[in-house]
């Protein structure tokens, strides 16, 4: 087995979407930070009120997928479909837009910490006119295994030690794990041939990756 090294590191940059909620792009910042299928990654977090309450208002996407996981808050979704949904600390909306929606994400809470991530996942051109589908899951609904001294992975999507997580990707085949380390641990997951990966510092630093940097694999 081959072990992958960093090939290069992006540092996230500040920057504001939706109407004026201030967050972190790594992913998607420019075409130095593309990596296909990953679009953009952001990462929002703040405990001002004044930096999401405005959130993000009625928009639309079309030919790709949105996944909002959110660490701690409260924001809900609706759609002009008729569709709606709560997102709470913990939880989980994957989003895969197709041939087109019109949604909003709009906070419940006027104070209090809001943080969080937003992955955009682009699809093959065979799934880009597909009808719009959801998949909403709660903290309670993401398998979590246990690692190292005290660590865990949370499973989104993919599977890991033969736990399997509740949302199945389809076309785009995407793994996504919520990793937790207690210091001086270490982290390993194999990889398929020819597939893109990278691993988000949210939290404290992975030797020689600094938080709120983006590490290509």
């Amino acid at each position: 087995m081959t072990t992958r090294t960093v090939q290069k590191i992006i540092q996230s940059i500040p920057a504001s979407d939706g109407a004026g909620v201030k967050l972190r792009r790594s992913l998607g910042q420019s075409n130095y930070a593309r990596l296909d299928p990953f679009l953009m990654l952001d990462e929002f977090s703040s405990d001002d009120a004044a930096d999401y309450i405005a959130g993000f208002p009625a928009h639309p996407h079309r030919g790709f997928e949105t996944v909002t996981y959110i660490l701690d808050g409260h924001m809900m979704h609706e759609d002009h479909l008729g569709n709606k949904g709560n997102l709470k600390s913990g939880g989980v909306q994957w989003m895969t837009a197709g041939r087109g929606i019109i949604h909003s994400e709009m906070p419940q809470q006027d104070r209090g910490r809001m943080r969080g991530f937003q992955l955009w996942i682009n699809l093959p051109a065979k799934d880009k006119m597909k009808p719009a589908r959801y998949r909403d899951l709660q903290a309670a609904d993401i398998p979590e295994v246990e690692v190292a001294e005290k660590g865990k992975v949370r499973v989104i999507a993919g599977e890991y030690a033969g736990t399997r997580a509740p949302v199945n990707p389809g076309a785009t085949d995407a793994t996504y794990f919520d990793v937790h380390l207690p210091a001086g641990a270490s982290f390993a997951h194999a990889l398929k041939d020819g597939y893109n990966a990278f691993a988000y510092v949210y939290e404290g630093a992975l030797e020689g990756i600094p938080a709120h940097s983006a590490a290509v694999f």
